[in-house]
């Protein structure tokens, strides 16, 4: 999947530096990333590529280090042999290394901007020198990146899996069922809440898979198998899903990839049977 980097090692502790000229740099403008190359061989610049006034024009915030290479934050950056795409054709593009640095970047920017102001008292945030945290400094509150947990489940039942579309999603591949947990419920009670309220089915023999950071959603999720239990008629949450039904293995019509959770699951239902419940 698309965190699985191989070799390189993915390092999220934060540091209170500014870029060197080896260092990359992930810009957004609104919902749009600064990149270069073509789709399989995408680059964020260089901080020695930018030009002198892009290198004065904004602040640059440390996000992270892919097999040692460091990579910062800014706005709205232009320069040479780079332009702005839609975040998501990251879907689309490769190496994993820069694929994933833009998504984890997208997700930290949203998070710097979303807290740009304290919730308490309305105060503006400052950003703390020792970790990853925004302070404010009339109030004292304290904000760090908030990971939203969510379960995706695959249903089996007399040899066929559950799948769905969500209204106003995509139309061209299957999902799963998924959705986030609520306060005070362990994940557990999650997956067999989601799937009772999105298609009115009872599950049990829930077993977990895998789990995998979703950076469009600022969610980490677990990924879990189950057989259903008692009675196969579906009726569908409506607000959320346009349409749930069962497949069979040769129905399963998605490729392998390595980018999505749900897409793993799929394919390996349509692999075979063996081991999933």
């Amino acid at each position: 999947m698309i965190q699985d980097l191989g070799s390189f090692h993915f390092d999220n502790s934060y540091h209170n530096i500014q870029p060197e000229a080896h260092d990359r740099i992930i810009s957004f403008s609104g919902e749009q990333i600064l990149l270069g190359g073509e789709k399989d061989q995408i680059t964020f610049p260089r901080f020695s590529e930018l030009a002198e006034k892009d290198q004065s024009c904004g602040s640059f915030t440390y996000l992270f280090a892919i097999g040692g290479e460091r990579f910062f934050l800014c706005r709205d950056l232009t320069t040479d042999g780079y332009r702005y795409e839609d975040t998501k054709i990251l879907r689309q593009c490769g190496p994993h290394t820069m694929v994933y640095a833009g998504l984890v970047g997208m997700q930290l920017a949203r998070w710097y901007d979303a807290h740009r102001f304290c919730g308490r008292c309305g105060a503006a945030m400052e950003v703390d020198e020792k970790e990853r945290m925004m302070r404010c400094p009339v109030c004292g509150q304290m904000e760090y990146p908030k990971i939203c947990p969510c379960v995706i489940v695959g249903v089996i039942h007399e040899g066929k899996i559950l799948v769905s579309q969500y209204r106003g999603g995509f139309t061209d591949h299957y999902a799963l069922i998924a959705g986030f947990a609520e306060v005070g419920e362990t994940i557990e009670e999650t997956a067999i809440r989601e799937v009772y309220e999105e298609t009115h089915l009872s599950i049990k023999n829930l077993r977990y898979y895998k789990c995998q950071p979703w950076p469009y959603s600022e969610s980490l999720l677990f990924g879990f198998f189950a057989e259903l239990d008692g009675a196969d008629d579906i009726v569908i949450e409506e607000d959320e899903l346009s349409m749930a039904k069962w497949v069979t293995p040769e129905e399963i019509f998605e490729k392998p990839n390595d980018f999505s959770l749900t897409n793993e699951m799929l394919c390996l239902f349509h692999k075979s049977l063996d081991g999933l419940i």
